[in-house]
């Protein structure tokens, strides 16, 4: 069911998006401090690109006039071009020795958001910033402060009708849900979406302790259902907008970390995952841990979202 893709060997994959126009998937490597991308035709022995990157890099987006929009660890970077210069659009006052961005991409009018995570995991201390470069021809990127109160943003996605918003914090095994008014961009009610039961204590892969992961990044598709890569349960899910497990993909890896929609039709799923910290018992037994999955379905997803400058 799942296809390994050839060349994609990330120690921690990341925000994956597939590009229409070029027809190529691309993809983050976290601690490789790097952006990827497939080029040509997509299967086996395909050709992937590395651009390397000072820092560690959160979450990215397509940019509309060309290039990428790309959250590093100290603020939100734009560049017009593969392996172009990286301008300084918005920095955000957090302490980069311990703190970084991490899952986000751009909504449905072009403005990009990104969470951040503390590395430490001793406090709830991270956030959920939007940056609208819309204003005064760009001149004047406005960087606002969305949500807070987690430790590992991640699972962001918003509903195909724009009234819904969708967040994650991976170690509270948690999703949240706000109203959200696109238009003004105000979240409202914010609501647990759904709770995942804890790690057991002493579990360990292979154990005979059920754990069915812990919420990593989503995606939504062209009928409002969210799916979410379950870092260390070896699975996909598919949630209703009610929050109801509809279908679960089991994964030949631990440790999914982001799925998108890609192909002409959006039908095909990606999934990135991650090989970094795991025991070698376990990469051995799962050797496409680290590598980009991928499987045909039924439902289509929606097209990436562009960076409105």
């Amino acid at each position: 069911m799942w296809t390994p893709l050839d060349n994609s060997l990330s120690a921690l994959g990341e925000s994956p998006f597939w590009h229409p126009q070029e027809r190529s998937l691309y993809w983050l490597d976290i601690p490789g401090r790097a952006v990827l991308r497939t080029r040509g035709e997509i299967g086996a022995g395909g050709a992937v690109e590395r651009w390397d990157l000072p820092t560690e890099p959160g979450c990215m987006a397509p940019a509309r006039s060309g290039g990428l929009v790309i959250a590093l660890r100290d603020g939100i970077y734009r560049a017009r071009e593969w392996g172009g210069a990286l301008a300084a659009i918005a920095r955000v006052e957090h302490d980069a020795a311990t703190m970084r961005f991490n899952d986000g991409k751009c909504d449905a009018l072009g403005r990009f958001w990104a969470g951040s995570i503390n590395e430490a995991k001793d406090r709830a201390n991270a956030a959920l910033y939007c940056l609208d470069a819309r204003r005064d021809g760009g001149q004047s990127p406005m960087l606002s402060q969305m949500a807070e109160g987690v430790t590992t943003a991640n699972g962001l996605a918003f509903s195909p009708d724009a009234r819904t918003l969708y967040w994650a914090d991976t170690p509270a095994h948690a999703v949240r849900a706000w109203d959200w008014d696109a238009a003004h961009n105000t979240l409202s009610h914010g609501r647990v979406f759904k709770r995942f039961d804890a790690k057991p204590e002493g579990w360990a892969p292979g154990s005979a302790l059920a754990y069915g992961g812990r919420p990593d990044g989503a995606t939504v598709d062209a009928e409002g259902h969210y799916w979410v890569a379950m870092f260390e349960g070896a699975q996909l899910l598919r949630l209703a907008p009610s929050g109801e497990v509809v279908a679960a993909f089991a994964l030949p890896v631990q440790c999914p970390t982001m799925p998108c929609f890609g192909g002409d039709d959006l039908r095909t799923l990606f999934v990135t995952t991650a090989r970094k910290g795991r025991p070698e018992a376990e990469l051995a037994q799962k050797p496409a841990s680290g590598m980009v999955l991928s499987m045909r379905v039924e439902t289509p997803g929606l097209p990436v979202h562009f960076f409105e400058d």
